[in-house]
């Protein structure tokens, strides 16, 4: 499923790395491809490279090696550099960088400085049509709402009709209700227009939300690329494992297809042998009452978190404790005696020392 087929690929990053004014390096050896209409993440903590790769891409910044190909055509690599102005990329600031003596409308007529006038208002009206931003069109920017103001940056970046669209943390400066709806409204935009896009981001959630792949990266290397869904349910390292949302990571002794774990034998994502470390979610592990009869060891309910529409458990079994997550329907209460049972396989983790089998892409 994360083959990359070349006709389809619009842009291709190759062997980038940039260092500043240390040895060491921002970005290390980053690769990957973005297809066409496709919205693609880089996701990341503060600090792993996610944006100054962003700036390579857009012209900001040179990188010490590496190339940045967009549609066939060579935009930095073997000598080549094209200026940003002329790369036909989109750019949308995490502060949208609007000009507040400008109206909207002028504020998005000013990316279209090769249009004839007349033809540029037709044309960003268009966009703002487009937007649902017509009847703003007169208003400065400080009279519109956060959500508002980003999309206007967006109608302007979107105007000149760029290969692509570059979003740099375009959401952090809303609240959480607008965020989540303004996200939203500009996938839809987006996705109706048919635009390639690619964001940076730090949120989790905006990541799996938001993007058709998402390239998770750590410390200026890209860990795992995939699909929300399998960047979250089959995590590749311990570091994907737990910077996307929660999880419980055992180590245990695997023998081929399942491992031997506190809380009794599960089964296995792939088959792999010796010492291994596994993730599981919580929501991938049930509790229940305890049964003899059951290869599981006993646990004891730590703590209990009602949600309304579902709970969220720590159990202690042995020396260590297990998050939990079940709908209403599974109550127990502190101090309970319980047996935990997964729903699901375990994920193996990569870790050195560890052979494991080629695991087939699921479906």
């Amino acid at each position: 499923m994360n083959q990359i087929h070349f006709m389809n690929t619009l842009l291709k990053t190759t062997g980038l790395t940039k260092s500043f004014d240390s040895p060491e390096k921002v970005v290390d050896d980053v690769s990957f491809a973005i297809n066409r209409h496709e919205i693609f993440a880089l996701l990341g903590p503060s600090g792993c490279g996610k944006t100054t790769t962003l700036r390579i891409i857009a012209g900001f910044e040179q990188p010490d090696s590496g190339e940045v190909v967009l549609n066939d055509r060579r935009l930095v690599g073997n000598k080549s550099f094209v200026e940003p102005e002329e790369r036909g990329i989109g750019f949308v600031f995490q502060d949208y960088a609007l000009f507040p003596h400008l109206p909207v409308i002028r504020n998005v007529m000013f990316g279209l400085k090769n249009v004839p006038r007349k033809q540029r208002e037709e044309q960003a009206l268009e966009v703002l049509c487009m937007m649902g931003l017509r009847e703003y069109r007169d208003r400065s920017p400080f009279e519109l709402s956060g959500g508002q103001q980003q999309r206007v940056a967006l109608a302007r970046a979107i105007a000149p009709t760029p290969e692509l669209l570059l979003l740099d943390e375009p959401f952090s400066n809303l609240d959480a209700v607008l965020r989540n709806s303004t996200r939203s409204e500009v996938r839809s935009l987006l996705k109706k227009a048919g635009m390639s896009a690619l964001l940076v981001t730090h949120d989790q959630e905006e990541a799996l939300s938001f993007a058709d792949r998402i390239a998770v990266m750590n410390e200026g290397r890209i860990e795992q690329i995939g699909t929300p869904e399998e960047v979250y349910y089959r995590p590749r390292t311990r570091f994907v494992a737990q910077f996307l949302g929660t999880t419980n990571l055992i180590t245990a002794d695997a023998i081929g297809p399942s491992a031997l774990t506190e809380f009794g034998r599960v089964n296995l994502d792939r088959p792999a042998e010796g010492r291994v470390t596994l993730s599981i979610r919580p929501e991938h592990l049930t509790i229940e009452k305890p049964n003899r009869n059951r290869d599981n060891y006993l646990g004891e309910v730590v703590s209990k978190d009602f949600k309304g529409h579902d709970i969220t458990y720590r159990v202690r079994i042995r020396a260590r404790e297990c998050m939990v997550h079940t709908d209403n329907r599974v109550n127990f209460n502190a101090g309970d005696h319980v047996n935990i049972r997964p729903l699901e396989a375990a994920v193996v983790l990569e870790e050195p020392n560890v052979h494991l089998e080629t695991a087939k892409s699921p479906g």
